[in-house]
């Protein structure tokens, strides 16, 4: 059962065949993030992953690999705290905030960090409905 404090770690990261992909499905094909020469004449010297491609760990995570049966998203905030780059390893991390257990519902912190630097690109927390039997 859960529990506050209750942790789940995440290592991830995207090519840049997937971020053009992302590009395509979303629509954002802004050259920041598809153009080789845009990102290197940008402020990051290289192109960026879309910021919503890089918190999608969250929906992965809630979606397939912590407690997924029974989650429904009710609520995502996020931060972004600095820029995220493919070929690089992330580490998604999300944390039990708090429970209210009589409304079946967890607050989760959602951090991700650079896994080699630890610095953290994405902060926020997300509030969603589980199955009974995971709030305690």
């Amino acid at each position: 059962m859960l529990k506050v404090g209750d942790k789940f770690e995440h290592e991830y990261s995207y090519t840049q065949a997937q971020v053009n992909m992302y590009a395509e499905v979303s629509g954002d094909t802004n050259p920041l993030h598809t153009n080789e020469e845009a990102g290197k004449n940008s402020i990051f010297g290289r192109c960026i992953i879309h910021g919503f491609l890089g918190a999608s760990v969250f929906t992965k995570i809630f979606g397939a690999l912590w407690y997924a049966e029974g989650h429904i998203y009710m609520k995502q905030s996020m931060m972004w705290m600095k820029p995220m780059f493919v070929d690089t390893k992330y580490k998604a991390i999300i944390t039990v905030k708090e429970i209210f257990a009589d409304k079946n519902r967890i607050l989760y912190d959602c951090a991700v960090f650079d896994a080699e630097t630890g610095d953290q690109t994405i902060a926020g927390e997300a509030l969603l409905m589980n199955k009974k039997q995971y709030v305690w």
